[in-house]
């Protein structure tokens, strides 16, 4: 997992995709599919409030800067 340099645009396939584990990508599929740009970004509001609060995903919280750069990719337009 690679997260964006400050001047770097977030891509989807590329930084958002991989901070996922199979492993949450199996405990959300009964709502949307973490490893599907399409859902993300039609979930991005909820998905953000739940890693912000720490409910997801399961077994740890995100540090701040996964947080971040999952907030900065939904305020940069959520680029595939």
């Amino acid at each position: 997992m690679v997260l964006p340099a400050a001047d770097e645009p977030v891509r989807f396939e590329k930084h958002i995709k991989p901070l996922f584990r199979a492993r949450d990508r199996k405990s959300m599929s009964f709502a949307f599919d973490l490893w599907s740009y399409d859902d993300v970004r039609t979930h991005a509001e909820a998905i953000h409030a739940r890693l912000s609060n720490g409910t997801m995903p399961c077994k740890a919280a995100w540090p701040p800067e996964r947080i971040g750069t999952f907030r900065r990719w939904m305020d940069t337009g959520t680029s595939p």
